[in-house]
């Protein structure tokens, strides 16, 4: 159940995407009047607050908050020196990797963490809940490759890893196109989607290589402290 609800705010994106593509695609569209860009923004938060009211409400203690706020902190201050370098996100990679071990509402604190944390340095907006929920999913969902073993796991969150880099973009390009294109179709959805290909290109490639050289030794550094702090899977 906790799985499940980790999921949500993944699941509110693509169902809002969903509906503001069918309201301007369906014949009673064009008579329907809503501020989209308000509307995705209002989910958005009230996913992550959802997430967040689970986690307050879980049996984690003190040594699974502190994890988290130390690799919530840690991820969003990587992402400041790469900062220059449009959508290359190392933090992506520590988050997927904090959430196969660590579990889904933790692996989905860090991400909402880390959206917050580094946009205080980078700049806060209507962007960020967002990227909370972008980041969040990764690291919920990574978690569902806790099956894979051996050289399987790294290859599987590698896997992830390289398509997440399009999944960021693609919530990241719904946030743009409610808030700044008109007329909202599917024409402009496709040319937003289109004009981040290489941006999303960019952050999937780094996904890939990070995981790749740097997964196995997180996770070990990871299972490491759950063993030695007995932390609660939640």
């Amino acid at each position: 159940m906790r799985a499940r609800m980790s999921l949500i705010p993944l699941a509110l994106a693509v169902i809002l995407a969903g509906l503001s593509l069918l309201s301007r695609v369906h014949p009673m569209g064009s008579r329907i009047s809503v501020n989209w860009a308000f509307a995705s923004a209002s989910i958005a938060v009230l996913a992550v607050i959802a997430v967040v009211l689970e986690f307050e409400g879980s049996p984690a203690g003190s040594k699974e908050v502190a994890l988290v706020a130390v690799l919530g902190t840690l991820s969003a201050l990587s992402r400041i020196p790469f900062a220059a370098i449009p959508s290359l996100q190392p933090c992506t990679y520590l988050i997927i990797c904090a959430g196969y071990v660590l579990g889904p509402i933790q692996g989905f604190m860090i991400g909402v963490m880390t959206a917050l944390v580094s946009n205080l340095m980078l700049g806060l907006g209507p962007w960020t809940p967002y990227q909370m929920i972008a980041w969040g999913s990764a690291g919920a969902i990574s978690h569902l490759l806790k099956r894979s073993s051996g050289d399987g796991v790294i290859r599987s969150l590698t896997i992830l890893g390289g398509i997440w880099g399009f999944v960021f973009g693609s919530i990241m390009n719904l946030w743009f196109w409610t808030a700044y294109i008109y007329p909202l179709n599917l024409a402009t959805f496709a040319a937003t989607m289109a004009s981040s290909f290489w941006f999303d290109a960019i952050h999937s490639l780094g996904n890939i290589v990070f995981l790749s050289s740097l997964g196995g030794k997180t996770i070990r550094i990871l299972e490491r402290f759950q063993d030695r702090f007995q932390l609660t899977l939640l």
